[in-house]
């Protein structure tokens, strides 16, 4: 295996046609790029939607990269050993997001050495997903969240999601019991709060909430109140689906053995890399959990067409990397109506770019 002996760091920038939080209109990546010994080449990047981006990409350019300097270029063999080195600084969060984007250039760089993407290095097992429309809407009004559910409806597609987590509960009633009136009764809801809750308010959104039948309630409670979680599970009858807001493989097992994961949503990138949301995704298939990636389908559905199980894939509104001008070519994941596509192109097939890509390495 040959040496790492290059790694640049590229920040850059994007903005939002439907920003997220209405305060921060931009969303942040960092670009990775990594050549070993032999002049081999992978990149990869790091997502911070809307704040830390200069601290990862500060941790990539001091302590990562004087890490990995001269280390072998193989993703599985040095992500354990670069976790380790960084666990002084956290054990996740700003030091997952920050690895994954030097493990996604290394599996780009094998990949490419093998003529091959993602999917055909880790062995394609479906030829397409279902999609369902999300949307980063609390602040919408019910018209524009309604004519957003239109759209979606008009793409075909059979699952939605929905941000609840207003001011009073009676908001979120009287707007979801709108997108239900307009999604009928065969199509499925979901709900995202967002960590917005605590137990009994909870306690109180699931049981007002459960008469729309929502397939899952996301993150109702902050994400590390293990012993809420467990609770809250006890209470209510509406599967809990956690996981976008957990960063390590002992996180998403404690969720498991707390009875209180019904849905578990990795996000590629928070957790560290394609390395550690594998070894996620095994755990939850050995456990009968339903995994759903968060975000990102550029590059979650790439490594979800090589899962057991067939998965949703996450289509924000007008959030993917095609849709924001960050790819110099095509994306390799196309989303047509209800079903995500992984086309066969060499590596992560993601050549990101951007009008403010500083041209200097950090």
């Amino acid at each position: 295996m040959s040496a790492i002996v290059r790694i640049d760091i590229q920040p850059l920038s994007a903005r939002m046609p439907r920003p997220w939080v209405p305060g921060a209109p931009d969303l942040h990546l960092v670009r990775v790029d990594v050549e070993d010994a032999e002049g081999r080449t992978g990149s990869g990047f790091s997502w911070t939607p809307t704040i830390g981006a200069s601290a990862v990409a500060a941790l990539l350019s001091d302590d990562i990269r004087a890490f990995a300097l001269g280390r072998e270029a193989d993703p599985r063999s040095l992500w354990p050993d670069l976790w380790a080195h960084l666990h002084e600084a956290g054990g996740g969060g700003v030091t997952t997001i920050a690895m994954a984007g030097l493990d996604l250039a290394l599996w780009d760089l094998h990949a490419r050495q093998q003529g091959v993407g993602i999917a055909g290095l880790l062995g394609r097992r479906h030829e397409r997903l279902p999609v369902y429309g999300s949307g980063v809407n609390l602040h919408y009004t019910e018209d524009e969240l309604a004519a957003q559910v239109r759209r979606w409806i008009d793409r075909g597609l059979s699952a939605v999601k929905i941000k609840v987590g207003r001011p009073a509960l009676a908001e979120d009633v009287a707007r979801v019991a709108l997108v239900r009136e307009l999604i009928g009764p065969d199509r499925e809801l979901m709900i995202d709060a967002n960590q917005r809750w605590d137990l009994d308010a909870a306690t109180a959104a699931a049981e007002a909430l459960s008469v729309f039948e929502p397939a899952w309630i996301e993150e109702p409670l902050r994400a590390d109140d293990t012993a809420g979680f467990r609770e809250l599970a006890r209470r209510i009858d509406i599967p809990i689906a956690l996981g976008e807001n957990l960063h390590t493989v002992h996180r998403f097992r404690e969720a498991i053995d707390g009875g209180f994961a019904g849905v578990l949503q990795p996000n590629v990138i928070r957790v560290g890399g394609i390395t550690p949301f594998l070894r996620i995704a095994r755990l939850a298939a050995d456990a009968g959990v339903v995994i759903a990636p968060h975000l990102l389908p550029d590059l979650s559905a790439q490594v979800a067409v090589c899962l057991g199980a067939p998965c949703w894939v996450e289509d924000v509104e007008d959030a993917g990397f095609d849709a924001l001008g960050l790819l110099s070519a095509p994306s390799p994941v196309r989303i047509d109506g209800a079903w995500a596509h992984v086309d066969d192109v060499p590596g992560l097939g993601l050549d990101l770019t951007a009008p403010d890509l500083s041209k200097e390495s950090l």
